[in-house]
């Protein structure tokens, strides 16, 4: 089984990350691959509405000049997919917002290829707007006809500079449980 995460942050090992770790630390207990892909900070295009998707149905974006035909890769082999992404402005950044654009029409023009997957969304966030971050990534996930586990919160944690994720011990225990959730879900659905 293995979960693949894209860290939505240009801070590479912020708090996104480290929220996204914390998950992984329950995964790995249980003896499920993880693997972080960083996309915030890179050159990734947002969808150009060609369409070529729904013509060529190869499971690929028309699009080769990024990573996105990469990331999408990871999603089709991994058994469950979790999107990081800080709060910016009340929204997810521009490379995780390019990322959902594009994985999701591939996916719906090829029969929702990502259905029955897990999907998870992990938010940093400064001080307010997370809840519109959760529900962009919620609704990447919905719309895919994938299985969406919970924890005992939303799943966010607060903390503005590097590494403050780490004093937020609330978020942190949301991050573990939904580590135990996916696991859980993970080994019933397998």
């Amino acid at each position: 089984m293995k979960v693949v995460a894209f860290n939505g942050s240009p801070r590479k090992e912020g708090n996104t990350a480290i929220l996204i770790n914390r998950v992984f630390e329950e995964l790995n207990k249980e003896g499920i691959e993880t693997e972080m892909v960083q996309i915030g900070g890179t050159d990734v295009h947002g969808c150009k509405a060609c369409y070529n998707c729904f013509k060529n149905k190869d499971k690929r974006c028309w699009q080769k000049n990024d990573m996105v035909n990469e990331c999408i890769e990871k999603m089709i082999s991994a058994d469950a997919i979790i999107l990081g992404s800080p709060t910016y402005f009340s929204n997810v950044t521009s490379e995780m917002k390019a990322l959902i654009d594009r994985a999701g029409l591939v996916s719906m023009s090829n029969d929702c290829m990502l259905k029955r997957k897990i999907g998870a969304g992990v938010i940093a966030v400064r001080r307010v707007g997370s809840a519109n971050v959760f529900d962009a990534l919620n609704k990447f996930f919905l719309i895919n006809q994938m299985i969406v586990p919970g924890s005992n919160y939303w799943n966010v944690g607060i903390g503005r500079q590097k590494g403050e994720v780490k004093d937020d011990a609330e978020g942190m225990n949301t991050m573990k449980i939904l580590g135990e959730n996916i696991a859980w879900l993970l080994k019933k659905i397998n």
